[in-house]
């Protein structure tokens, strides 16, 4: 009897509100996120298909927990869509978490890949068939762009090797989750990322000490690039007033030439509202294009000796 298994359909939706006063903490980026492609960060959405231990019409390599170099290309996986299997290998599920050298025994030998791997790998490749079908396309100026958004660096080979991938790997990854990124602002219109963070604005700069009344051009500028064409630049004054920011600091005294950190903290809190309800509003729409896109398929995965 094949078992059934529904994904949790609840989806990840940042905080709402104002955040407390006081300057958040940044924080790393979740490993997992990146070790799947980003893509199953899943900001929302589950897998409302269904899952069968092995299959009865393809040989499925199973009974195992520790495969050989000959196995590596044997299936240990495959997914339905639109009447069509698509199979899984034992080489592809490995490596999507690491590179082969990196998971080889001392006596040679893999690891049976795991049903999560697997289920992974198959939502991974119906996520990037929803990529092709939109036709998105990402460059290498875009992959660079998004490796810096996400990691903050140009090393490369140290950051493939902190992830025991190849750089090849690596740069698979970059570019799939720069496309599933693009994937999701198409989909969201909301101006959000994967992961619902990125409309939440960068923090201005700390004032040194005792400066922290003391208007700057640097928190001038901050403040006008937050309101955006909610501030004419030419005359230095509010475009219009119908807007969040103009309800919060209708009546502080700033322009883009002079303004305190205390003025960009609360023009930066606007904004961080702003930012999570779009994000709130990304990830349902994200959601119900996920169950839409994944409820139909039907995953098999080959059982394993524990």
């Amino acid at each position: 009897m094949p078992s059934h298994m529904q994904m949790p359909e609840e989806p990840m939706v940042p905080a709402r509100g104002r955040p407390q006063a006081r300057r958040p903490e940044r924080t790393g980026v979740p490993v997992w996120v990146f070790i799947v492609t980003l893509v199953f960060c899943l900001a929302a959405g589950g897998l409302a298909g269904y899952f069968f231990p092995k299959g009865e019409e393809i040989a499925y390599l199973q009974g195992k927990v520790a495969i050989t170099d000959e196995e590596l290309d044997s299936i240990v996986g495959s997914y339905l869509v639109d009447g069509k299997p698509h199979e899984i290998t034992a080489r592809q599920a490995l490596e999507a978490t690491a590179s082969l050298e990196s998971q080889r025994n001392e006596d040679g030998s893999y690891p049976m890949p795991s049903a999560e791997t697997v289920l992974n790998v198959a939502r991974n490749q119906l996520l990037q068939r929803a990529v092709a079908d939109e036709g998105i396309e990402v460059s290498e100026e875009q992959i660079e762009a998004y490796r810096q958004q996400v990691f903050g660096s140009e090393d490369v080979a140290t950051l493939a090797a902190n992830y025991s991938m190849t750089e090849d790997q690596f740069h698979q990854m970059l570019a799939e989750g720069a496309a599933v990124e693009q994937l999701y602002e198409k989909v969201t219109g909301a101006g959000a990322k994967v992961g619902g963070e990125a409309s939440v604005p960068e923090l201005p700069p700390l004032p040194a000490e005792g400066e922290q009344d003391t208007p700057t051009s640097e928190y001038g500028a901050y403040i006008v690039g937050l309101l955006g064409e909610n501030w004419d630049t030419t005359t230095d004054t509010w475009a219009n007033h119908d807007n969040p920011y103009y309800d919060a600091m209708a009546d502080d005294v700033f322009s883009i030439e002079g303004a305190t950190y205390d003025q960009a903290m609360e023009a930066y809190y606007v904004a961080y509202e702003v930012g999570s309800e779009a994000n709130a509003e990304g990830l349902e729409a994200w959601d119900a294009y996920m169950t839409e896109l994944l409820a139909s398929a039907q995953v098999t995965i080959a059982e394993m000796v524990q």
